[in-house]
């Protein structure tokens, strides 16, 4: 059991909350399905939560005062490091332009009926251990593997459009389907997330495609109507042939892609392998001979990944590496054994940190085309990239010279002069004709070059 579940249950034994306390939700669901315990702690019980919260507190087992929030009848406290949310039994109704409910108190009955899914309605009494299903469907649908509102579909989504994106985290997370009425509500209510905030999308996206099915995730975001809601961009990739050793057509060799990304790939990575084909339906042509190009779809991926990722308020620093992998992912896919060293060092400067992933991309986009497609030159590039970095780290891999240093030698000012020359220097190094450290040299190479500037 979690050490904060256990630490509240010694603390309330004996007083008027003993028996009073439940836990609800994602913990019970999952210890029912012996999986590993959820870091989310909720506890509902038939009172006021806040006071439970100050009781807490006043006990010394709460790490700080309870947040709280009297309007929902909600408290959040941290015991032993985890995160616990009290909760008072109540019922919601809302308006229909909003998700903030009005609140009113309730019994526990109440209280599960209007949680998301009947697989998250069980409760387990904090002292006794015993587990009850109010609303008699719970247990049977985490056996049935289904996904199902405890209430009418329609209403529960359109309260709270959210629970749509969620619906799908669920299902992807759980490998469990989602009932017929409740996909039907879900597609009948898909423009309702309209309401809902750009990050609290990008949130339950992000955790879709962080599962072990992300493409499943995906699929199902685009049965429901739901992907066209937030990032239409990718529907065009549907139907858009390609050949060159591609089987699928855009949209499913993209599926394929993120399928094949190793387990532990970061959520940028998953980005970059989605959007490394979307500028595609917007750059196909074809030539004499009927062959199919998509000149410059990187370039336009990724200011569709940027105008999307900005869209859903993703951070800056993880917009910049999802374009970057983007835009570069065709440099992997021109490698040929007779590159010099010269260019695989200026691969490698290029792509700096993300080096690694820009590898996974290509190694998960060319398993994306075909699953017998070759990858003896991504290895052949690997192993190049390993003898250049014994022999040059890529950190070193820059002008000689900085910039005060430029300006004192030539008696220029500050400006794009200067950058014109450390471009130049680092082009030497890269190529071999300056070692990295060599000021001297570097001083001669400008000299000669721009010594007259």
């Amino acid at each position: 059991m979690n050490p904060a579940v256990e630490k509240i249950g010694e603390v309330t034994r004996g007083t008027p909350y003993e028996g009073r306390l439940y836990l609800v939700g994602g913990a019970v669901r999952d210890e029912i399905m012996g999986c590993l315990p959820t870091e989310d702690v909720d506890i509902v019980l038939e009172g006021d939560a806040l006071k439970l919260a100050g009781f807490l507190h006043d006990k010394g087992i709460a790490e700080h005062r309870p947040v709280t929030y009297p309007r929902f009848g909600t408290a959040m406290v941290t015991i032993q490091g985890h995160t616990v949310e009290l909760v008072s039994a109540r019922r919601e109704t809302y308006a229909p332009e909003s998700r903030k409910p009005e609140i009113e108190p309730a019994g526990l009955y109440d209280d599960v009926r209007r949680r998301d899914f009947t697989i998250n309605t069980l409760l387990q009494n904090l002292h006794t251990g015993e587990i009850y299903d109010l609303t008699s469907e719970g247990r049977a649908d985490i056996e049935a593997k289904v996904i199902r509102t405890p209430t009418e579909p329609t209403i529960t989504f359109y309260d709270d459009p959210l629970r749509m994106l969620r619906a799908v985290r669920f299902a992807v997370r759980l490998g469990f389907e989602i009932e017929k009425a409740t996909h039907d509500a879900i597609v009948k209510e898909a423009e309702r997330l309209a309401i809902i905030s750009r990050e609290r999308i990008r949130d339950e996206f992000a955790k879709i495609l962080l599962g072990d099915e992300p493409s499943r995730g995906m699929r199902m975001l685009k049965e429901t109507g739901l992907l066209a809601q937030f990032a239409h961009e990718f529907l065009e990739m549907q139907r858009v042939e390609q050949d060159g050793g591609h089987l699928w057509d855009v949209w499913n060799h993209t599926l394929h892609s993120l399928d094949a990304v190793h387990s532990q790939a970061d959520l940028v990575l998953r980005l970059a392998v989605l959007f490394h084909d979307v500028g595609k339906p917007r750059t196909k042509t074809r030539d004499e001979a009927g062959r199919t190009h998509f000149y410059g779809h990187e370039d336009l991926g990724a200011q569709i990944a940027r105008r999307v990722l900005t869209r859903l308020r993703f951070p800056t620093e993880e917009i910049n590496r999802v374009v970057r992998l983007t835009v570069m992912h065709m440099r992997i896919g021109e490698y040929r054994g007779e590159w010099k060293d010269a260019a695989v060092r200026r691969l490698m400067r290029d792509a700096g940190d993300d080096m690694p992933d820009l590898m996974a991309l290509a190694r998960a986009d060319r398993r994306g085309a075909s699953p017998t497609a070759s990858t003896e030159n991504l290895d052949e590039l690997e192993a190049r990239m390993e003898d250049v970095l014994r022999k040059t780290p890529i950190g070193e891999l820059k002008s000689p010279l900085n910039g005060r240093e430029i300006m004192d030698l030539l008696k220029i000012p500050s400006g794009p002069r200067v950058r014109e020359v450390k471009e130049f220097l680092t082009d030497q190094v890269i190529e071999g004709k300056l070692q990295p450290k060599d000021k001297e040299s570097a001083r001669r190479a400008v000299l000669e070059k721009f010594g007259g500037a």
